[in-house]
């Protein structure tokens, strides 16, 4: 600790800190436009000046660490003055100079209201300027159909640039031209690349950068604010969703260190504009090849009367990759009242089961553990696509040195160095027998297109086995991790939603012949084959309501309260038409099958999950999983064959019915895919 002079107080403050963040320990609010906590420092902004006691001039506070100061001439600690008249005076004139080009367009700037610069102006500015002139006029670049810019608010603090450069990792954003010239762009005026480019429309502090989808939209002051969890990957980023009425306008992030910290992807910050479209908003029953418009009454009487005339072991359901674990608890619980063991939440055949342990499924390193590895092997899983905040948290521990990294399976831009070996579970094969690796916290990161596949099992099992012998497992520590793409799997892996004794796997149950009646929560991501009487239970018109015979509308992730991953989320707005929360439809569907679940409330059913499953009542607590578990799995064998690793995802922003039903997101997909095209040629 430094011992240092803040207005007359004296106060101890780590010596690595900036001034600016010491001072904000303190209470002491420092205005400021380029600094960011999670960026560079720049230092172009010159508005957090300081008086610096002994200095001859003001400093800036955000260039210059406690441990830079000096000490007076007796020996006396450092002295900072935050509200002198120099002080005033220094920032009167910063701010004066910034407004001397800017449009000042405010009535008309979507940034108002939550504009840096206004407040600032107000709290640290003045009230008239000295300069007359004409001011200066930028040129908009066009930088991808996400971003809207007005470069002639930019005031060159480059917080977009660095952010692209260093926690994207995509250097497709700079700076060209010198003084009044100089201008932010991405050289050619292409859409960029990253699927982070959202931050910056946050990370902006004027009207420069701001959201395009949303332009002209609504005023912050308009919107009802509802902090929730974002399910388009199973990361589980913390966000809040904007919404005017019934109608969701925006989602933003909300920080949360253990997680996302304060970033999210393209993805779930865009995703909005699905959430109104191709909506299902009453039931359907299938007569006569077409599907009509019927009531609840109807659609239920219509399930009931085939399910009477069906054997148990001939009715399934698969869980789909939205869903949250309260539904997929009552799904559970009605199925086994049915009698039936056919039920999975594994639509894409993955090889993870709960019998192998919660660790066998976990991300046990914890994601704010990736920034204590010293090294990673990535196995059949492409991070960057299919968790981009999780990727960026890779970089960030890339950046800051002593991390190795590599990769088995397909060769791809990652935003950081690694050493590609190989493609192939041959490539693995080589860590299964290896000794210590002389690393004190490797991660061994399997993903889904490692485990997705016939051989999964036993592929798995060898993770497990390269964890164990390259000494990966510690008391402190287990690198074994596993890379999900479904927000639903975990939760549902917890509460058990595999197949029973002699039950079929959701594969097979998709297969002609395999059941005769198929039950779909949500679950879109997997081709049913002619056959089975099909009732599908979701929010939109996708690929599950095209093939059902009865369609049950139910909420949007955005429309019901719910459990992901332990953490809950909260309705922000309320199902359009008859649509209802999908544990509540089930409630009254078991009803009228005479196999009536036993709660009536959402209370009832969260105190019945968790007497079942307790950890899932604490949430926002990370369970450790048993090392022995990893242990025995590395035990379990198997036979793989030597195919290559495939990516699950191949197009970024169309994984789910809510962004396939996104004019944005089929922008964005169209322009990459058009991009990979171009690199292709």
């Amino acid at each position: 600790m430094t011992k240092i002079i803040i207005d007359g107080k004296e106060i101890d403050v780590p010596g690595d800190l900036a001034i600016i963040q010491a001072l904000e320990l303190v209470g002491v609010e420092i205005p400021r436009f380029c600094f960011h906590e999670r960026l560079s420092v720049a230092g172009n902004c010159r508005m957090c000046l300081i008086e610096v006691v002994g200095a001859p001039k003001p400093a800036a506070s955000c260039a210059m660490c406690v441990r830079d100061l000096r000490p007076g001439r007796d020996g006396e600690p450092p002295e900072i003055r935050t509200n002198s008249a120099q002080v005033k005076k220094a920032r009167e004139g910063v701010m004066e100079f910034l407004l001397v080009n800017h449009p000042l367009d405010c009535p008309i700037c979507d940034q108002g209201g939550e504009c840096d610069l206004q407040d600032q102006a107000m709290a640290f500015g003045v009230d008239a300027s000295r300069y007359h002139e004409n001011k200066r006029a930028v040129e908009d670049k066009y930088i991808g159909p996400l971003v809207k810019t007005i470069m002639t608010r930019c005031i060159h603090c480059t917080r977009c640039v660095r952010f692209t450069t260093e926690v994207a990792g995509v250097e497709e954003l700079g700076a060209i031209g010198r003084g009044e010239d100089m201008e932010i762009t991405t050289y050619l005026e292409k859409a960029m690349g990253s699927e982070l480019q959202g931050n910056i429309i946050d990370l902006c502090p004027v009207g420069a950068l701001t959201s395009k989808p949303y332009a002209f939209s609504a005023r912050p002051w308009e919107l009802r604010k509802t902090e929730t969890i974002d399910v388009m990957d199973a990361v589980g980023s913390s966000i809040r969703v904007d919404a005017r009425g019934n109608e969701v306008m925006r989602v933003m992030p909300r920080n949360h260190d253990d997680v996302n910290e304060e970033w999210i992807s393209d993805k779930t910050r865009f995703i909005w504009d699905g959430l109104r479209t191709q909506r299902l908003d009453r039931p359907y029953i299938r007569v006569d090849g077409r599907l009509q418009p019927a009531s609840w009454a109807e659609a239920f009487a219509a399930i009931a009367a085939k399910i009477k005339l069906v054997s148990p072991s001939r009715i399934g359901a698969i869980v789909g990759d939205l869903a949250a674990t309260e539904e997929v608890f009552a799904l559970k619980a009605l199925m086994d009242a049915i009698g039936s063991q056919n039920l999975d939440c594994r639509q894409d055949g993955t090889a993870l089961d709960p019998k192998f342990g919660r660790a066998s499924y976990l991300f046990n390193p914890t994601i704010a553990g990736i920034e204590d590895a010293d090294g990673i092997m990535i196995i059949g899983a492409n991070p960057r696509l299919e968790a981009p905040v999780l990727n960026a948290r890779i970089r960030k521990r890339w950046l800051r040195g002593g991390l190795r990294v590599g990769l088995i399976g397909e060769k791809v831009d990652l935003t950081y160095d690694y050493h590609h070996v190989g493609g192939s579970p041959g490539d693995l094969t080589r860590f299964t027998d290896h000794g210590p690796i002389g690393m004190k916290r490797p991660i061994w990161l399997v993903g889904q297109g490692a485990v997705a596949r016939p051989d999964g099992g036993a592929i798995l099992s060898m993770v497990a086995q390269a964890t164990v012998s390259t000494g990966s497992l510690s008391e402190d520590w287990n690198g074994f991790a596993v890379l999900h793409t479904a927000a639903s799997r975990v939760g549902a892996l917890d509460l058990g939603a595999v197949p029973g004794q002699g039950g079929l796997g959701a594969l097979q149950m998709a297969r002609a012949g395999g059941v005769d009646v198929l039950f779909l929560l949500g679950a879109d991501e997997i081709d049913v084959e002619p056959g089975a009487f099909v009732i599908y239970q979701g929010s939109h018109g996708d690929a599950g309501a095209h093939r059902a015979d009865v369609i049950l509308p139910g909420a949007a992730y955005t429309e019901k309260s719910g459990t992901y991953v332990k953490q809950i989320a909260r309705r922000a707005v309320f199902p359009p038409g008859d649509a209802r929360e999908d544990w509540a439809i089930l409630r009254a569907l078991s009803e009228v099958l005479g196999k009536k679940l036993p709660f009536d409330d959402l209370a009832g059913l969260r105190t019945a999950m968790t007497e079942t499953v307790p950890h899932l009542g604490r949430s926002d607590v990370i369970e450790p999983a048993k090392i022995s578990d990893i242990e025995a799995l590395a035990k379990h064998g198997g036979e793989v064959s030597a195919e290559t690793f495939a990516p699950v995802i191949s197009d970024f922003y169309l994984t789910n019915p809510v962004a396939r039903a996104s004019k944005t997101m089929a922008e964005c997909s169209a322009l990459a895919t058009g991009v990979l095209a171009e690199a292709a040629e």
